[in-house]
C-alpha cells in the first residue's frame, strides 16, 4: 500500500458559497475525512482506536489555498504522515483539481488521547509503533507550519454564541471544523465579495461542550491579517477558558 493516500471528492453545490466555490469549512471536513481514510486503511485509524479507548485529536491545522474547487468540480486530497513523535504526529495535505493543477496545501498536528481520562497517550504504543512505517519525510509541503497564533490584549470583543446540537461531534465536544465556520462568520458577505481568504490557521487549546457559550475576540495583526481568540464560558461554573486561536490572511 502506498504511503500517500489519494481521495477524490466533489464540490457539490450545497457545499459551495455564493461565489460557487467550495466553503473552506467543507474543505477542512474533507481533509479530515482523508486523514481518517488514510489512517484506517493502514491500521491506526479511529475505527480501531475506539475499540481500545483511544482517539485522534486535532491540535493544529493550517490551510493555504490559491484557488478553491468550483461547484460540481472533482478534486483530489492527498495526505501523508510527515513525522511522528511520542505524543504528536504531523500530517500534510495537497489539494489538486480534476486536471491536476495544484489548488493548495494543508498542514496539521495531531495528538492521541485516552478517551476515558482525556489525557495524551503514547502514539508508538499502537501496534508497536507501526505509524513509523508510513512516514514520508521528503514529500514537499511548501506552506508555513501551523503556529500557536500570537495575540495581545488589544483584541476586541465581537460576539458570543451558544454551543448547540449541530456543533457536537462523535467525541462529545465541538467539532474541529465548527470553530472554523463560526470564525469565518465574523465577517459579513460583503467583505467576502471584496476579499479572498488565502490562509486559515487554527490552534486548539481546550475542548468545548454542549451548553457552553463561545465568545470571539478579534485583532488586526498586519495588513490583510487578523487573529481571533475564542473563549468559552462554562455553563455550570461560569469560568472563562480559552479554547482556540485562529489567524486569517486575506
Amino acid at each position: 500500500m502506498d504511503k500517500i493516500g489519494k481521495y477524490e471528492f466533489v464540490a457539490e453545490p450545497f457545499h459551495c458559497d455564493f461565489s460557487g466555490r467550495l466553503f473552506l469549512g467543507h474543505l477542512g471536513n474533507q481533509m479530515l475525512n482523508a486523514a481518517d481514510f488514510h489512517s484506517t486503511d493502514r491500521g491506526f485509524g479511529m475505527k480501531y482506536l475506539m475499540t481500545i479507548n483511544r482517539s485522534w485529536v486535532l491540535s493544529r491545522l493550517a490551510i493555504e489555498m490559491t484557488e478553491m474547487p468550483g461547484q460540481h468540480e472533482r478534486y483530489l486530497v492527498e495526505t501523508w504522515v510527515e513525522s511522528a513523535m511520542r505524543f504528536f504526529t504531523s500530517r500534510n495535505f495537497r489539494v489538486t483539481g480534476s486536471d491536476g493543477r495544484v489548488l493548495g496545501f494543508g498542514r496539521s498536528i495531531w495528538a492521541m488521547i485516552d478517551t476515558e481520562t482525556r489525557q495524551p497517550t503514547d502514539i508508538f504504543s499502537i501496534d508497536n509503533g507501526a505509524i513509523k512505517n508510513w512516514i514520508v519525510a521528503d514529500k514537499p509541503c511548501p506552506i508555513e507550519q501551523s503556529s500557536r497564533v500570537k495575540m495581545t490584549e488589544k483584541a476586541g470583543f465581537v460576539r458570543s454564541i451558544d454551543v448547540n446540537y449541530n456543533d457536537i461531534d462523535i467525541n462529545g465536544h465541538v467539532n474541529s471544523v465548527k470553530y472554523i465556520e463560526h470564525t469565518l462568520d465574523l465577517w459579513d458577505i460583503d467583505w467576502y465579495r471584496e476579499h479572498r481568504l488565502k490562509r486559515f490557521e487554527i490552534a486548539y487549546v481546550a475542548e468545548t461542550h454542549y451548553g457552553d457559550r463561545l465568545s470571539f475576540y478579534r485583532e488586526q495583526t498586519a495588513e490583510n491579517e487578523c487573529c481571533v481568540r475564542l473563549v468559552k464560558t462554562e455553563k455550570q461554573t461560569g469560568k472563562e477558558v480559552e479554547v482556540c486561536r485562529c489567524k486569517l490572511v486575506f
